[in-house]
């Protein structure tokens, strides 16, 4: 039986949203190439959500990309018994000196931002990237940390963080789950 406790409610994950969307505004506001791309899937759903909110503070439309990152994933290869989900990667702005906020639901392991990082640099050489993520667990692998953090939860390996989304989900909520 899993143990599933509510982390973040809906109310909460939209002021969260909205603190994170504060932040890039206050941090890279007067940037005229600033630009957010999403990972595939629940990042690109949070992503389109800050845009919306930078888009108001702003006056402008920041451009928005969404980004698959399963085949330069260096996991995927190593358990035959799961394909990855190929999404598709719709970037259509200039990488090339570009402001970018990557945006994913859970930084872990640091392994997704790492492929991420890659399949950007195929696109482009961006000016520079900065990573927001709605949840940091820790445990990293790699040296990768987030520049915005909506929430920072210190878990266990055998734990594993849902979010959910309205998009996809029919709900906005963050779950810690237990085995």
């Amino acid at each position: 039986m899993k143990e599933c406790g509510t982390i973040l409610n809906a109310r909460e994950m939209a002021r969260t949203i909205e603190r994170l969307a504060l932040e890039v505004f206050e941090r890279r506001g007067d940037d005229e190439r600033l630009a957010i791309i999403g990972i595939q899937r629940r990042g690109a759903d949070l992503a389109e959500r800050i845009k919306v909110r930078l888009d108001e503070r702003l006056g402008r439309k920041v451009p928005l990309g969404k980004l698959d990152i399963n085949l330069y994933r260096d996991d995927w290869t190593t358990n035959l018994e799961l394909a990855p989900t190929i999404n598709c990667s719709e970037i259509g702005f200039d990488i090339e000196g570009a402001s970018i906020i990557l945006v994913d639901d859970v930084l872990y392991s640091g392994r997704t931002i790492r492929a991420a990082l890659e399949a950007i640099l195929d696109y482009g050489r961006p000016r520079r990237v900065e990573l927001l993520v709605l949840v940091d667990r820790g445990h990293r692998e790699l040296p990768i940390q987030a520049d915005y953090v909506g929430k920072k939860l210190d878990t266990m390996d055998h734990e594993h963080v849902n979010v959910l989304v309205s998009e996809r989900d029919d709900e906005d909520r963050v779950c810690l789950v237990r085995s």
